[in-house]
């Protein structure tokens, strides 16, 4: 049977490491690159035919540029494939429940269906962290410097940790990447004093808070499961290594297998969207006709629209002040709101303001999809602007009605839907570069999983407690919007598990882990900071912007 199990064969494999010499098919090679050159031809295709759909014709330096931004965006989620979901299949391999060329197929085509049947959560909770200054004008020099900063930072760091068989995290590595470009476009604007303004850095404390919380719930969660598991499931081959080539028992390799099936899914539902977040940015800022609104939402959606405005209107008006502002100004007072991350009266006027002026030109427009292609920007820079300076308003709900609050809430979901979302074939793009990215390169990664954490081979139960843990972990975040990292609460969750089962830990391999862990986000921040610099001055010094 052909597979697709691309990567390079050892030479020899060491005694009780599961076998890695499978032969690639040459009709595997061939599927793989269909489907990669398919891929990318989908979306070349989908691109023209959205943006001639309304109206909008790119010329050809900007549908080349375009493509080579999209071909960044979906080489972090290739890199992305190969570099986490290695954590997914190292269980399964490591306890003979599958062949080591099969359990990637079978990883990669779980991962795609994750995308597929994702929110889109994920993907705004990174973009939120960016200036708001650079999202609003995402089409500048600025704001195309910002996207391949931060990609490039991304890949070349995930690049070099999995050349050294580090288990890094993509998600880490991406949000460090974000923080860092944000931290430097402040700098390069307002001089160092105030420099980390433009960070959204309550957003980023939720989203670290996720990342630095990983491992010990890997590691804490992993150990009990397993310690209650012997306790309670008292059947000694669970936990002793398994005997050369000898399969797991039934049951238990239909555990392993599924802990693997909800691991790759997860992990697509999660970190599949990362990629998904950014092609949006991109596409905003080189097609904004197409892709800055929602053109797919209908026009019967309009008047709800449209009532919610006008009562959530009503009731910042209530608490302007009595202070009359024009649009103008009420989008320079909301700005500087959601830099300083602060609501008073001035901006409660400002977002009576701007709602009033932009729920009429909605109304006047019948839907969004007739919404003039040079009058997209400005709708969707107002609408941005109007939702997240609502939702910081309302983060602690006070001083609002209960009528009030259903409003404002039902106001911010209509906003949502008009310039937060992901087109399918965006998705599907994504999910085939995730997918296929499992395929390559995965070896490294889970020898260093399945070998190199523990001091003994790892046994069924503890990688089926660490794989629970890790599936549990990331539907829940998926669940919330969050970005977690897979690496970390896998790789974390098999120490623990190690622990439990009294192997002990390899500690050279946790003080290498411990350390991408810490450096990571530093890192990744000096780079796509650096990066950022460089493409600011090479434009600057070009006069290209």
């Amino acid at each position: 049977m052909a597979t697709i199990a691309l990567d390079q064969a050892p030479t020899a494999d060491p005694p009780g490491r599961p076998r890695f010499d499978h032969k690639t098919h040459p009709y595997a090679w061939l599927l793989f690159a269909g489907l990669l050159v398919g891929g990318l031809a989908y979306a070349g295709v989908s691109v023209l035919t959205d943006t001639r759909g309304v109206g909008e014709e790119l010329a050809l330096g900007v549908f080349a540029f375009l493509v080579l931004a999209l071909v960044i965006a979906l080489g972090f989620e290739f890199v992305n494939g190969f570099h986490d979901t290695a954590n997914a299949v190292a269980t399964v391999i490591y306890t003979n429940s599958m062949p080591a060329h099969f359990a990637v197929v079978w990883s990669g085509v779980f991962n795609f269906l994750g995308v597929m049947f994702s929110s889109g959560a994920v993907a705004y909770s990174i973009i939120t962290l960016l200036p708001v200054d650079l999202i609003l004008n995402v089409g500048s020099a600025a704001g195309f410097a910002m996207i391949f900063a931060l990609l490039l930072a991304a890949v070349l760091w995930n690049l070099g940790t999995w050349y050294v068989g580090l288990p890094n995290s993509s998600s880490h590595t991406l949000i460090g990447s974000v923080l860092g470009v944000g931290f430097a476009n402040q700098l390069i604007a307002a001089g160092s004093r105030g420099g980390t303004a433009g960070v959204d850095w309550s957003q980023a404390q939720k989203v670290l808070t996720g990342l630095w919380m990983a491992p010990l719930i890997g590691f804490g969660a992993a150990l009990l499961l397993l310690l209650v598991m012997r306790a309670v499931v008292r059947r000694p081959e669970l936990y002793r290594a398994p005997e050369g080539d000898k399969p797991p028992p039934r049951g238990v390799r239909a555990l392993l297998i599924f802990t693997c099936t909800a691991v790759s899914f997860s992990h697509g539902s999660n970190d599949g969207q990362k990629g998904m977040g950014l092609i949006m940015l991109i596409l905003i800022g080189c097609a904004p006709t197409a892709y800055a609104l929602n053109r797919t939402l209908p026009t019967s959606a309009t008047p709800a629209f449209v009532q919610t405005a006008n009562v959530a209107t009503a009731a910042f008006e209530a608490r302007g002040g009595g202070i009359v502002l024009t649009p103008g100004q009420a989008r320079a007072t909301l700005t500087g709101a959601l830099q300083q991350r602060k609501v008073d009266a001035r901006a409660y006027a400002a977002l009576g303001s701007l709602s009033t002026d932009l729920t009429a030109r909605v109304a006047s427009y019948g839907a969004l999809s007739k919404v003039p292609a040079e009058a997209t920007s400005n709708v969707r820079n107002d609408m941005y602007l109007v939702l997240d300076t609502t939702k910081l308003a309302t983060k602690k709900a006070e001083g609002f009605q209960p009528a009030e609050l259903k409003a404002i809430k039902d106001y911010q979901g209509n906003l949502e839907a008009g310039t937060r979302f992901i087109p399918l074939w965006v998705k599907v793009v994504v999910a085939i570069a995730l997918g296929l990215g499992t395929m390559i390169g995965w070896k490294r990664i889970v020898i260093t999983v399945g070998e190199r954490i523990g001091k003994q081979h790892m046994t069924y139960g503890m990688g089926a407690a660490a794989e629970l843990v890790a599936a549990a972990t990331i539907l829940s975040a998926d669940r919330f919007g969050l970005p977690v990292s897979t690496t970390h609460i896998l790789s974390s969750g098999v120490a623990g598990a190690s622990v439990a089962n009294g192997q002990g830990l390899q500690g050279r391999t946790i003080a290498q882990l411990a350390a991408a862990w810490l450096l990571t986000l530093p890192a990744a921040m000096a780079l796509s900071g650096g990066l950022y610099w460089l493409m600011l001055t090479v434009v600057k010094a070009y006069a290209l912007g």
